[in-house]
């Protein structure tokens, strides 16, 4: 049985964080059974989620999740994809890890009122007479880690003209198709859904939503992958 390390279901979405999203879905995809486990953050290889415990192999990342199931189960995740079409899903996996991720990030945990939003779920198990100090904390090391990046350098309307100019990719490569690249969710899919549903929570305000709001085939898509992998909302 797969062990698998999560933040658990927060703000209306099935998990805070878009890679622990991500690596559910891969594990639902793959068809293995797994047991989520929301308790193992200070034991995370890496300092962070998601990880997996299978059978005694520990496998941190998202993406190193994705491939120790390839490799041990046998799995495609693009099954009945062409070499060009691999290399797109890839491109715009990473496009939407090191991009939109990001812009997520300074919307949740820069902008004030969301952070407040944030903080009020988050840091809720911590004392309270300990917590404004462990929350102004994180949030240094938030910013640090932005920063760091490279994101966090710009300013919010180059930020948005990064970000609207993924989105736009985004719907233009959807199109009229069910899923990115074809009739059947492919492994990129894990990740866009992710993002998309991660910008569209109700619980924050940001123009990262209304872009996304503006394609009906993105807002659909978020709607159909959240159907099949969570269920209705």
């Amino acid at each position: 049985m797969i062990i698998f390390y999560a933040f658990g279901a927060a703000f209306g979405l099935p998990d805070a964080s878009p890679f622990v999203m991500k690596a559910e879905i891969l594990l639902k995809m793959s068809g293995q059974p797994y047991q989520v486990n929301t308790k193992g953050m200070f034991k995370a290889p890496k300092g962070k989620l998601p990880y997996i415990n299978d059978d005694g192999t520990v496998v941190a990342d998202s993406t190193f999740i994705r491939w120790h199931l390839e490799r041990k189960y046998g799995i495609d995740f693009d099954q009945g994809l062409s070499a060009e079409q691999r290399a797109t899903a890839w491109a715009v996996e990473k496009m939407l890890e090191d991009n939109l991720y990001w812009i997520g990030v300074h919307w949740r945990w820069v902008d004030d009122a969301n952070f407040a939003k944030v903080a009020a779920v988050f840091f809720k198990p911590v004392p309270w007479w300990v917590r404004a100090p462990v929350e102004a904390f994180v949030r240094r090391r938030v910013r640090n880690s932005l920063h760091g990046h490279g994101m966090g350098r710009h300013s919010v309307a180059e930020m948005q003209a990064i970000g609207n100019r993924g989105l736009t990719t985004l719907a233009t490569l959807l199109g009229d198709k069910p899923y990115l690249m074809g009739d059947q969710p492919c492994g990129t899919d894990a990740m866009m859904f992710a993002i998309l549903t991660s910008a569209l929570c109700p619980h924050f305000e940001t123009p990262m939503k209304e872009e996304v709001k503006r394609y009906a085939n993105l807002v659909a898509y978020e709607g159909r992958m959240r159907g099949r992998f969570f269920g209705a909302k």
